[in-house]
């Protein structure tokens, strides 16, 4: 696997560290037509659909099987998630809805296991993939795979229109269709403030998809980004030579550091977004 990794970068013209680094950058996509609106992402759809999966398997399992007695670690972690969770939606969103709690924790558990993927060694799964394009008879140089879904400002976005969505629906809800859309031209300045407020009010709404996708986007871009250029330290180095001795312990110690900071940041950014969608829902339900 490591002897085709090596290959697929070395192959190019451009030079093995840049063609190992682009190969790892491109999506495995499929073209509907000509323009970057009409290509699917194939690979982030399947990585958000597998924790999807594996979300509600783990979550539905343990719900069945809890019990009234003393919990297994499995069943304790998902109650703290859970009571965790629940505490921050109500010391936060002070509107009535049954959908804010279970929302928030679907939030925080998709994201967080989304964001996850970047844990995994760099070249496991694309490298598998790239090995079962050779023995499948195609060209493993094409055989793109990227497994951070939150990665690709496509799925972060995606998500941030369905938060977007939602605060609207929930704003609807709680004041009515004629209270929602009263407040776009009277808060926060009054009546007589209304163009201003109107253009304050189309900013405000404007900024926070585009807050939370490009956050997480930007956070789990960079690190994924990291870790490839930590892997790039020892590319195409054998065991005789001596950048590989130099560079080998340099490499393991940068890659432990950095995988148990960027633990805390996939969980961090996991938390923010949730807050944020808290934060948003509640504000959509308060009256001014």
């Amino acid at each position: 696997m490591d002897k085709l990794l090596s290959q697929i970068a070395e192959d190019s013209g451009s030079g093995g560290m840049t063609e190992y680094i682009t190969h790892h950058l491109v999506h495995w996509k499929l073209q509907l037509a000509e323009g970057v609106f009409w290509a699917i992402h194939l690979d982030s759809v399947f990585f958000q659909l597998l924790m999807i999966v594996v979300f509600l398997g783990v979550f539905i399992s343990v719900a069945r099987r809890s019990t009234a007695g003393v919990p297994g670690r499995l069943q304790c972690a998902i109650e703290m998630v859970v009571e965790g969770v629940d505490g921050l939606v109500k010391g936060t969103f002070h509107g009535k809805s049954a959908l804010i709690g279970p929302l928030a924790i679907t939030i925080f558990a998709l994201v967080f296991m989304m964001n996850f993927m970047d844990i995994v060694p760099v070249d496991l799964i694309p490298g598998a993939w790239a090995k079962g394009h050779e023995l499948a008879g195609h060209d493993p140089h094409h055989a793109y795979l990227r497994v951070v879904a939150t990665a690709d400002i496509n799925t972060t976005l995606g998500m941030a229109l369905c938060v977007f969505l939602l605060i609207q629906y929930i704003g609807i809800k709680h004041k009515g269709v004629g209270g929602f859309f009263k407040e776009f031209v009277t808060a926060p300045f009054g009546p007589a403030g209304a163009p201003a407020n109107l253009l304050l009010r189309l900013i405000e709404e404007a900024v926070r998809p585009l807050s939370l996708s490009l956050r997480l986007f930007g956070n789990m871009y960079a690190g994924e980004l990291i870790f490839i250029l930590i892997a790039v330290m020892t590319l195409g180095a054998s065991l005789n030579e001596l950048s590989f001795w130099l560079l080998g312990p340099v490499q393991l110690l940068a890659g432990f550091v950095w995988t148990v900071f960027h633990i805390l940041v996939i969980t961090l950014q996991a938390f923010i977004f949730m807050m944020l969608t808290i934060v948003y829902l509640s504000m959509a339900a308060e009256h001014h």
